[in-house]
C-alpha cells in the first residue's frame, strides 16, 4: 500500500478545512424563521363610549357568586345596557347591594381574554354616574372580594376556550341561571 507523505497530507487537511470554513451550509434569512400562516395583526384598540344611563330596579338582573364563604353583597347587572362593543370589550353596569340595602354602582368593562381583564369607567352616586380620568386595563382578580368579575369572565360573559364573548341573549340567559354551570365551564354535560 502506498502512503502519500506527511506533507501532503498536511497540505490536504489546510485546505479542506479553509473550503469548509469559507462555506455556509445554511441560508441566512432576512427575518427570523416563522410559520409559513402568520400574519401580523391589527393592534386592538379601544372603542370610547358615552357611560350609559341610571339603571332601573326593573332592568336588574341578580346572578350568583360562587365562592364558598357567604357574601356581604348581591349582585345585580343592568340588562338593559348590557352590551359588546365592536372592540369585543363587554360593557356593563354592576350594583352591589349590601344586606342592609346601600348599593355601590360601577360601570365596567371585561375583556375575554385568556386570563381576563377589566376595566372600571365610572362609579355611581346619588343617580349620578362619576367618570374615572385614566382608568387602564386590570388582571382579573381572583381575590374572594372580587370574585363577582371572575364569575362574569369565567361563566356569564365570555365563551369557554374560545376567549369572545357570548351573545347578549345567552349572557342574560347564563346571569338568571339557566344555563347550568358545567355549560358554562367548558366541559362536556353528562
Amino acid at each position: 500500500m502506498r502512503r502519500l507523505p506527511s506533507f501532503a497530507i498536511g497540505l490536504l487537511l489546510l485546505t479542506s478545512q479553509a473550503t469548509l470554513a469559507g462555506e455556509n451550509a445554511f441560508v441566512n434569512d432576512p427575518e427570523p424563521p416563522g410559520p409559513s400562516n402568520f400574519e401580523e395583526g391589527t393592534p386592538w384598540t379601544e372603542i370610547q363610549r358615552p357611560l350609559p344611563p341610571w339603571p332601573k330596579d326593573s332592568d336588574l338582573v341578580e346572578f350568583q357568586v360562587d365562592s364558598p364563604t357567604a357574601q356581604p353583597f348581591r349582585f345585580y347587572i343592568d340588562a338593559a345596557h348590557l352590551e359588546t362593543g365592536s372592540d369585543e370589550v363587554v360593557h356593563y353596569t354592576l350594583v352591589a347591594e349590601a344586606r342592609n340595602g346601600a348599593r355601590n354602582l360601577s360601570v365596567e368593562g371585561l375583556r375575554c381574554t385568556p386570563r381576563g381583564t377589566y376595566k372600571i369607567y365610572a362609579f355611581g352616586t346619588a343617580k349620578h354616574f362619576t367618570p374615572i380620568k385614566g382608568a387602564d386595563w386590570q388582571p382579573l382578580s381572583f381575590e374572594p372580594s372580587e370574585r363577582y368579575r371572575e364569575d362574569l369572565w369565567r361563566y356569564h360573559f365570555c365563551i369557554p376556550h374560545a376567549f369572545k364573548p357570548r351573545p347578549k341573549k345567552d349572557m342574560l340567559r347564563s346571569l338568571r341561571g339557566q344555563i347550568a354551570p358545567r355549560q358554562n365551564s367548558g366541559f362536556l354535560t353528562d
